[in-house]
């Protein structure tokens, strides 16, 4: 169970791991669809609190022919940490962080092309 205090620094977390993820890839203005149909090309990471792993501050789904892989030390930092997770694990995780049905991820690009999808913890609209 998350606490209110676990939330909030979800919130922060997820905040400052976009600004810093934003010095790598450029992050669409808009959100799309959730990348979960049966034929995907992703792999799916969550990004968790290392203090604490059940704070969730992101989830992430990469394509799995990307361009050179990012500097995730760089952008994840001492506090961060990248666990990768199977698609149903990431489908169920995001369903009780945020409940709406579609339109949750944010496309990222590299050099113009799309790279993968993100969704940050300070978007949560509810919880299961």
């Amino acid at each position: 169970m998350l606490t209110t205090s676990d939330l909030a620094i979800m919130s922060t977390l997820s905040d400052a791991f976009r600004h810093s993820l934003e010095l790598y890839v450029d992050i669409d203005p808009f959100t799309t669809k959730d990348p979960f149909e049966d034929q995907d090309n992703f792999n799916y990471y969550v990004i968790v609190d290392r203090t604490e792993p059940k704070r969730i501050v992101s989830l992430i789904a990469i394509k799995k022919e990307p361009l050179p892989q990012l500097l995730w030390g760089n952008i994840l930092r001492d506090r961060l940490a990248k666990v990768s997770i199977p698609k149903s694990d990431a489908y169920i995780l995001k369903s009780e962080i945020m409940p709406k049905d579609t339109n949750n991820f944010y496309t990222y690009r590299r050099s113009g092309v799309i790279s993968g999808l993100v969704m940050f913890a300070f978007q949560m609209c509810g919880r299961k």
